[in-house]
């Protein structure tokens, strides 16, 4: 018996091992006419493995540059494309910059201290009032989501000041935060309409 694992490699997975064969025959074929015709019948069949992709600009594009690929770029056809470059194909991707600044409170994330940030910068107001409201609340909210146990709203009020850099001071006597009770029944209600 004969296992997968025994057997060439495939160069593209996603065309099968029978595609790979056919390619294999074409490269070994002598006359360049049959095996023009041959390619052509490959992409056809290559084509109808993937029928939801045709209507994508380039199709045909991208399956001679497959054919290519699984021919290791040695059949000699002649193919309405330029074939890809292998040395494209084995460029390394550009490295995808991150940011690597850390939030100070991961439960609250980087959005939190971005809001934070954007409060501090508004000028004193009533608008500036709701907004440092709705954070704090939100923060709350975080805190319950991430932690799972009660919070005081002293907690949050420390928090928000460590995070404006102490910018923003909620006092406890003027301001008050949504129930904890409330963000957690209301938590608990979302758990239970995600699992119908």
């Amino acid at each position: 018996m004969e296992y997968n694992t025994s057997k060439q490699k495939l160069v593209l997975p996603e065309y099968g091992r029978n595609i790979q064969k056919m390619v294999k025959l074409a490269m070994a074929e002598q006359d360049k006419e049959k095996r023009n015709k041959m390619v052509q019948g490959i992409i056809g069949v290559m084509g109808n493995m993937n029928p939801h992709l045709r209507d994508i600009p380039d199709f045909k594009h991208k399956l001679w540059d497959h054919l290519a690929i699984i021919s290791d770029f040695k059949l000699d056809i002649e193919s309405p494309y330029d074939a890809p470059e292998i040395e494209k194909l084995q460029e390394k991707p550009e490295i995808v910059p991150y940011k690597t600044k850390l939030a100070k409170f991961k439960h609250y994330g980087q959005t939190i201290e971005k809001m934070v940030d954007t409060a501090c910068e508004m000028e004193d107001g009533e608008l500036k009032e709701i907004l440092i409201q709705l954070i704090a609340n939100h923060m709350k909210k975080s805190y319950l989501t991430w932690n799972k146990e009660a919070v005081a709203d002293e907690q949050i009020f420390k928090d928000l000041k460590i995070i404006s850099n102490g910018k923003i001071d909620l006092q406890i006597n003027d301001n008050k935060l949504t129930e904890t009770k409330d963000i957690l029944a209301k938590n608990k209600r979302r758990r239970i309409q995600r699992k119908k």
